[in-house]
């Protein structure tokens, strides 16, 4: 057991890192659980479609919103403290929305609004987290890091968590939500063990101007050809993603006819399909040009908008989703891969940005329109414009997708 033990966490990663893997893991089991409670709850209280995919909207808007000053704070301020109170603030959100769900005097504004804070405190919450690693690890050791926290992320947040989610609303409105507030108790325990090294001295020193900073992040990615296209691409296609998939929760009951825990399972077979993608990805490089890899996954995402347009079935929806999981992961690979690689590194962080706000944006916009065409035009609606957007901008975009490949 010992040993088991050893080979996956070793030693030289500390104890603190133990600490905040832990906490990683509670608190991503619960987000999987929110993922699918929320639109699960606000399908329950309406059946209005631009409402459902308003549950997607706050999930969306608030990492676009905020995460460049949460940012900025996780640079200035104890950042293990930032964890603690952010995760303290959504234990509170929380506890009002449970308690609101077991006075049934939950509404669809005072539940949008709840969801809409959790949201805004994961934001800085997740933010901050992901700064406490390089502290806690040695440069050698940040790549095994890493990988134990993705695990994490994969098989809690995208395996495990929706159908758990799914199967506690089954069982009442108030149970999923009571879960992940159990949940982030115990990562704030957890992440209150962790002892940082001492601050840098340079911490209190003067910093640039933040806003200028960001204008020329923004000023070198507009610049550089294929930074340039990699954003637009990411903007594009996440603005048809998100119409798409903001009435998921919907389209899984309407027309698949699946229920709670259905809606939860398609989730899941996309984690799977995201596991096979990652445990693929280094034999597929090998073989197809970034280039080639950028164009094909292109086509298969917009091909997954055509045939769950198309099919009733829950089993060929299966299939469909589980090929979109694998694409998911090898895309989302690919595209840090190649930022990384073109990026220099003192612009790094604030190009990252730059593309948080292209992937974000087009979740939040997407996910309006998408609310609006199910509305008026019913739950096939918003993928049968996700498909048509994203094969006209592929036809565009076929030319400049090899610039994403510029140093294959």
């Amino acid at each position: 057991m010992i040993t088991v033990v050893e080979r996956v966490l070793p030693a030289r990663l500390g104890t603190g890192f133990r600490w905040l893997l832990a906490s990683s893991w509670l608190t991503n089991l619960g987000d999987g659980i929110a993922a699918a409670a929320g639109p699960l709850l606000i399908a329950s209280l309406t059946r209005d479609p631009l409402m459902i995919s308003l549950s997607a909207l706050v999930s969306w808007a608030p990492p676009l919103l905020f995460s460049l000053y949460a940012g900025v704070l996780s640079d200035r301020y104890d950042r293990r403290r930032i964890v603690l109170i952010a995760n303290a603030l959504r234990a509170l959100v929380l506890a009002a929305l449970v308690a609101l769900t077991l006075t049934g005097t939950v509404t669809v504004a005072t539940a949008l609004v709840a969801l809409t804070l959790r949201s805004i405190a994961e934001v800085f919450a997740d933010n901050a987290t992901s700064t406490l690693t390089p502290m806690l690890v040695d440069k050698d050791d940040l790549v095994i890091a890493n990988a134990r926290l993705g695990t994490g992320f994969i098989t809690l947040n995208q395996l495990a968590g929706p159908p758990v989610g799914a199967a506690l609303f089954g069982l009442g409105l108030a149970w999923p939500f009571a879960g992940q507030l159990l949940l982030v108790l115990a990562g704030i325990v957890l992440v209150s063990r962790i002892t940082l090294p001492p601050p840098d001295p340079q911490a209190g020193a003067p910093r640039p101007n933040a806003a200028r900073e960001l204008v020329a992040g923004l000023r070198w990615t507009i610049r550089h050809a294929a930074v340039r296209t990699l954003s637009l691409t990411i903007l594009i296609f996440n603005f048809t993603f998100g119409a798409a998939w903001s009435v998921l929760v919907l389209y899984t009951q309407d027309q698949l006819g699946l229920g709670a825990i259905g809606f939860g399972l398609m989730t899941t077979i996309g984690g799977i399909g995201g596991l096979i993608g990652t445990a693929l990805y280094g034999a597929i490089t090998r073989k197809v040009s970034l280039g080639a890899l950028m164009r094909i996954g292109l086509i298969i995402e917009t091909v997954t908008h055509l045939g769950l347009a198309l099919t009733h079935s829950p089993w060929v929806a299966g299939v469909i989703f589980l090929a979109f999981g694998a694409h998911a992961f090898i895309w989302g690979t690919t595209s840090v891969t190649v930022r990384q690689r073109a990026v220099p590194r003192e612009l790094q962080g604030r190009v990252g940005s730059v593309n948080a706000l292209c992937s974000y944006g087009g979740l939040v916009v997407g996910s309006l329109v998408g609310g609006i065409l199910a509305a008026r035009f019913g739950v096939a609606a918003p993928f049968w414009f996700a498909f048509a957007g994203s094969a006209v901008f592929v036809v565009l975009l076929w030319r400049q997708l090899m610039l994403i490949a510029h140093d294959d």
